[in-house]
């Protein structure tokens, strides 16, 4: 008789506060400076924290991207975005040998950036688009090798 009853605890706990966590990736304010910080803390990491780290700034740069995008300043937004390519390609090497509990979060928040540049590709110019879905394929890519070293342990 508990089973039942801590099942549907569980189920009704997890339907209201999934969606909160979720949003909590949005809202934050990310800014340059954050970015900075955090690009030279994940340079100075030790190998085995660099893959969450550099998850980490690829989505803090996405999100400034987006805000950047949304307030018409269009350059600075391209340079976050190919920033995040450079960051991917760091991130592709940095995948192998890490534990399981931050590759999977690293995963997560590459899932997360992902969409959002999705989101980005569909709101932005004809112009930007080539630039946007060149980075959502790296982010993806990333993404996809981040859950295979995940699925593979």
């Amino acid at each position: 008789m508990r089973n039942p009853a801590s099942l549907a605890t569980l189920l009704l706990l997890a339907a209201t506060t999934l969606p909160v966590c979720a949003s909590g990736l949005d809202n934050k304010n990310f800014n340059q400076q954050s970015i900075d910080m955090l690009t030279t803390r994940a340079s100075l990491a030790q190998p085995r924290e660099q893959c969450f780290l550099y998850a980490e700034l690829m989505h803090q740069m996405t999100e400034f991207s987006l805000r950047q995008y949304a307030a018409g300043d269009f350059d600075h937004a391209a340079n976050l975005l190919r920033q995040v390519q450079q960051i991917a390609q760091k991130l592709h090497l940095s995948v192998i040998g890490h534990d399981e509990k931050r590759l999977k979060g690293a995963e997560i928040l590459l899932r997360h950036t992902s969409f959002r540049l999705a989101e980005m590709l569909h709101a932005s110019s004809s112009e930007d688009r080539p630039l946007v879905e060149q980075t959502l394929a790296e982010v993806n890519q990333a993404q996809n090798e981040a859950m295979l070293q995940v699925f593979s342990k």
